[in-house]
């Protein structure tokens, strides 16, 4: 059993790792490919939960995980991407030493607040929500400091997977939502995918400070 337990705490560790590389990246097909490594991480680490509690029925999300969000996703926004003829740099907000920093500060703070409060809980499932609440923090943290809209999608599902990493150590996600969790990521991504076209369309370019010029213009 310990066994299990270091391999699940090895994974979301990877994963933890992705989400720092997500913020480090400074090429938006860099960041594609990682948000991908981030994601078969992310069906490795729940294909593993279910066989080590028991659960098949994990099978199905760790596919879906896998396919979805490491294959078909990031696919997908590599051609939006290439149609828009988006800018390849990715722009930010702060620096990425700054960011690191304050990425480093929210997973103390993930960590010190989760096995505080879970002081009564299973070690792994402590250990483990800590490193899915620092993998939510993250995606957050990339949503904020990051202007290109492209990116901030990758961050929210980033941080997606962070929640369905910690759902599925907590042992308490039932299937149905799991189905429905992954299909509402992907609904969002065309919701998304249609925010950047109109964007593009209308203001020639993805960079979210053209809305704030906009309005400014309007005043």
């Amino acid at each position: 059993m310990n066994y299990a337990y270091n391999v699940s705490h090895l994974l979301a560790g990877l994963m933890l790792v992705a989400s720092f590389a997500l913020l480090y990246q400074d090429r938006i097909f860099a960041v594609l490919n990682t948000f991908a490594a981030q994601a078969m991480l992310l069906a490795m680490s729940v294909g593993w939960e279910g066989w080590s509690q028991g659960r098949p029925n994990l099978y199905i999300t760790a596919a879906i995980a896998l396919i979805l969000k490491g294959i078909v996703i990031p696919v997908a926004l590599h051609r939006m991407i290439v149609r828009l003829g988006i800018h390849r740099d990715v722009e930010q907000v702060l620096n990425v030493g700054k960011t690191l920093l304050i990425g480093l500060a929210l997973t103390a703070l993930s960590l010190l607040l989760v096995l505080k409060v879970t002081a009564a809980a299973q070690n792994f499932t402590r250990e483990g929500l800590a490193l899915a609440l620092a993998i939510i923090l993250l995606g957050l943290l990339m949503m904020i400091t990051r202007r290109n809209a492209v990116t901030q999608i990758v961050g929210f599902m980033s941080l997606e997977n962070g929640l369905i990493l910690a759902a599925t150590g907590a042992r308490g996600m039932p299937l149905v939502v799991e189905v429905s969790v992954a299909f509402s990521v992907l609904i969002a991504l065309f919701v998304f995918a249609v925010f950047v076209f109109r964007i593009r369309e209308r203001f020639d370019s993805v960079d979210i400070d053209a809305l704030e010029q906009v309005r400014g213009d309007r005043k």
